[in-house]
């Protein structure tokens, strides 16, 4: 028939229809939707399809009887309604098939039949169930089951089948391709454990590496800790050593002092004992001297007296020697003087029994003159006296001058035309306007000024450190000064500058610092002798700038030259002219005998640590020459006592030692001659220098000694 041939192609046109062409997913399952969802309607099998399928399954004969059941009429309304064709299995001629080839589809079916089977073996009649009352809608009218039908069923079960075995393989070949994925993604996760435990692996080994250097430079750092102590270590050793050499050379020193002590002491005391042998062996020359003389004078019973004195006193000095000590330098000191006394004594005791002696005989021939001459000498009384008075007067005005010698005039001009050149030689230093040239011009002066200003009899190492900053400033080499480190080689006229400017700073000293205080001369004064003698030039500077402020230490009386104002020549006489007026003349005295007093002490002193090999820079004679000079010229109203009376206290020790009998007759001569005429010029208002010159004159002659100057320094003080 031709429908049988066109069978097959409704079933492939079925299946290319839009209801055919179903898609499988394997999650519908899983998500719980239903394998035709996504279509308009969802096809459903009739209630009676358990009880046709049970009727296809029985003989002929029940089909039979089953198929008389049916009506052949159809409602066209029902049709419309439900659809036959989407419930029954079997379709009609005016249906077309819907395909079944969802594999959901079968065991929903059988499901279906199974319990309308049910039902029906339960009810015990099934042509009750299908009555009107049971079911309100009547149930779609089946036809019996053809071979066509049949043929046709078994096609579409076929098509099934065949849907269900490619289902199945399409599945197979998810789950092989899911199996491929779930492998290929374990093994990529494998492969990505691997490659993160490599990685902590290798964050491991780089910490092991990191924590391995840390040690490793730790290492280091404590064997470079444990070189350096081990370095440390040496040099303390070294320190150690050094120190406890210098401790064994320090105890050798002492050592050798020790011995030097004692060979010196014991030198000392010879000596003593031949002072004291030839002390007592004078003494024993002067006593039977006395008892000579018809008529002993009481000088020479002075003499006498003072002789005892000196033994005594040497005795004394012995005694303490005797107690197991050496005699001291200062115990030498004065056992020497006291030799040199005795001596003095013996050469004025015979000179004064020379003189008796010579006085006698002038006496016996004056009282022949008298015996002859009685009645002459009567009538002539009065004109003897007035040639005596005239004489007297002559004799204490001849040699007298009111200037300085020539000699002396000229080396006072030398020196002050060497100062003005010295001064002109660093002019363009004074008048730079180079900020760097003034800097150093203040460091300079700074460098020279103020080691002297810090000059005290505290102890003489510090003396002697200020004399070396001192000297090494001179000689060109680097000094630190304000915390800056200077030298006179900096600057062309750089010496000259800081001599000018020393010089000037040590006359400023004994106007200021003495004037004051007396005992400070002494300190300044050896110092100053000591640079005297290593730098000649800056003692001239010294004595230039010492005076041009005090002429009378030349000693010089400037004359008043013509067209000099008062003002000017008060200057030149050493007095300070301000705005205010002159100074009073306590002021001007008080520094003329702080300078006087600075340069009597430069005189006597020399810097004890120098060569002593060539003569004082400027010695003792140059203050014989000073009071020789002073008592040649005209005294001034209350300047020559002032300055005779600072200068014997601070330098007259010196010159008795240096001078002895000479030293004696010159002071007889100030007090004899010389003292009456500073009287003579002086008012009332100012005898209290003449009063202090003529006290210390008696008592100088009384004792026929003067005492040292206070604050002289002593070799204690050295050793300080």
């Amino acid at each position: 028939m031709p429908a049988e041939s066109l069978r097959w192609d409704t079933l492939e046109a079925l299946k290319n229809s839009q209801k055919g062409r179903l898609k499988y997913n394997p999650d519908w399952l899983e998500k719980g939707e239903d394998i035709l969802s996504g279509c308009n309607e969802a096809p459903s099998l009739s209630p009676l399809s358990g009880l046709i399928l049970k009727r296809l399954n029985m003989s002929p004969r029940a089909l039979q009887k089953t198929c008389s059941l049916g009506s052949a009429s159809r409602d066209p309304g029902l049709s419309e309604e439900a659809p036959v064709s989407s419930t029954s299995p079997f379709p009609s001629a005016n249906t077309q098939p819907t395909p079944l080839s969802s594999p959901l589809l079968v065991p929903r079916l059988k499901k279906d039949t199974e319990q309308i089977v049910g039902d029906e073996d339960s009810a015990p009649d099934a042509s009750d169930d299908l009555s009107p009352a049971t079911n309100p809608i009547p149930p779609p009218t089946i036809s019996l089951l053809s071979p066509r039908a049949t043929q046709m069923e078994g096609c579409i079960r076929i098509c099934e089948e065949k849907h269900r075995a490619k289902a199945k393989m399409e599945l197979s070949l998810r789950q092989e391709l899911q199996e491929k994925l779930v492998a290929s993604v374990a093994s990529r996760e494998s492969e990505q454990l691997k490659r993160f435990e490599e990685l902590m692996e290798l964050k491991q080994r780089q910490e092991y590496q990191s924590m391995r250097d840390m040690m490793d430079r730790e290492t280091q750092e404590s064997i470079g800790r444990q070189e350096k102590l081990k370095e440390e270590h040496k040099n303390r050793i070294k320190i150690l050593n050094l120190r406890l050499r210098e401790a064994e050379q320090q105890r050798l020193r002492e050592v050798e002092f020790e011995r030097q002590r004692q060979v010196e002491g014991r030198e000392r005391l010879r000596a003593l004992n031949a002072i004291q042998e030839e002390i007592l062996q004078l003494n024993q020359l002067l006593e039977p001297a006395a008892p000579t003389q018809s008529g002993p004078s009481p000088d020479l019973t002075s003499y006498s007296t003072r002789a005892n004195q000196l033994c005594s006193q040497v005795s004394e000095v012995v005694r303490m020697t005797a107690e197991g000590e050496f005699p001291s330098v200062e115990d030498m000191t004065v056992a020497e003087r006291a030799l040199h006394e005795m001596r003095s004594l013996i050469r004025v005791m015979q000179e004064a029994a020379a003189q008796a002696q010579e006085k006698r005989k002038k006496e016996q021939e004056e009282e022949e003159e008298r015996r002859k001459m009685a009645m002459l000498q009567a009538q002539q009384e009065e004109q003897k006296k007035s040639a005596a008075l005239s004489a007297k007067e002559k004799a204490r005005k001849k040699g007298l001058q009111t200037k300085a010698e020539q000699s002396t005039l000229k080396w006072y001009q030398e020196l002050q035309d060497s100062a003005n050149q010295c001064a002109q030689s660093f002019e363009g230093l004074n008048n730079t306007k180079d900020i760097q040239t003034k800097k150093l011009r203040m460091e300079l002066q700074k460098a020279a000024t103020i080691p002297v200003s810090q000059i005290s009899s505290i102890s003489g190492s510090k003396l002697r450190e200020i004399f070396d900053k001192i000297d090494k400033l001179l000689s060109g080499r680097s000094v630190v000064s304000g915390g800056k480190s200077v030298s006179t080689s900096q600057h062309p006229n750089g010496l000259d500058f800081v001599s000018y400017k020393l010089a000037e700073k040590f006359v400023k000293q004994g106007e200021e610092e003495v004037a004051s205080h007396h005992e400070a001369a002494f300190p300044i004064a050896v110092v100053a002798s000591g640079v005297w003698e290593l730098h000649p030039k800056v003692g001239d500077l010294i004595l230039a700038h010492l005076h041009k402020k005090c002429p009378y230490a030349v000693p010089h009386y400037p004359p008043m030259k013509d067209g000099t104002s008062v003002e000017e020549y008060q200057k030149i006489l050493g007095y300070r002219v301000e705005d205010g007026g002159v100074e009073a003349q306590d002021s001007f005295l008080k520094r003329m005998s702080g300078m006087i007093r600075l340069y009597a002490a430069i005189i006597q002193l020399r810097w004890p640590y120098g060569s002593k090999q060539g003569p004082d820079p400027h010695g003792l004679n140059n203050g014989w020459r000073w009071l020789a000079q002073m008592l040649n010229m005209e005294p001034l109203a209350d300047v020559t006592a002032t300055l005779l009376f600072d200068f014997l206290e601070v330098c007259g020790n010196a010159l008795m030692k240096q001078y002895q009998v000479q030293f004696w007759k010159l002071i007889l001569l100030i007090q004899e001659e010389y003292l009456p005429r500073i009287e003579a010029v002086t008012s009332q208002g100012q005898a209290g220098s003449v009063t202090r010159l003529k006290q210390f004159l008696e008592s100088s002659l009384r004792s026929r000694q003067i005492p040292p100057p206070k604050g002289q320094l002593s070799s204690h003080f050295w050793r300080s």
